[in-house]
């Protein structure tokens, strides 16, 4: 989703902003968190960046939590099942059934992560001011833009004449 914007970005704000995108697929949350904080006076770089690191935080969050799902399901299957597996020489079928599930899953995430960084490291690099969805309008707010919402119900963009 394409939002008005408060000026057209430089070449360089636009491959910085690139950048971003590119380096939360190899380092996470570290690039995009160096890149905001370097170039955090261009609102461009700073809210491209800020999205790719509220993305990377959602999903460190939402792996972190599948992980602690994992466990505490693995523990129940041991305690649960634990008669049953002696007696068949082989781990509890839910046990493989959580790994596949849990490794799907992990995988999954990090296609889209592939793919969301891709897609809005393009977006940056033609100097749209593209957004993830909830994530974008949370990007906005904290590197100081105003949305074209904001913007329809306030006259501070509109140009005076002089005199």
């Amino acid at each position: 989703m394409d939002q008005v914007a408060p000026y057209n970005p430089s070449q360089d704000e636009k491959m910085t902003a690139m950048v971003a995108y590119i380096l939360q697929i190899f380092t996470w949350f570290v690039g995009p968190l160096v890149i905001y904080f370097v170039k955090r006076d261009s609102r461009f770089v700073a809210f491209h960046a800020l999205q790719g690191l509220i993305f990377q935080g959602c999903m460190i969050t939402l792996s972190a939590l599948m992980g602690i799902v994992w466990v505490a399901f693995i523990v129940w299957t041991a305690v649960t099942e634990s008669v049953a597996s002696q007696a068949s020489g082989g781990p509890p079928l839910a046990f493989l059934i959580s790994v596949g599930v849990i490794g799907l899953a992990w995988v999954a995430g990090y296609v889209l992560n592939l793919f969301l960084s891709a897609y809005y490291a393009v977006q940056a690099a033609n100097g749209k001011w593209s957004q993830y969805p909830v994530i974008g309008n949370w990007a906005r707010r904290w590197a100081g833009i105003a949305t074209q919402q904001s913007l329809a119900t306030t006259t501070d963009h509109v140009p005076q004449p002089p005199g």
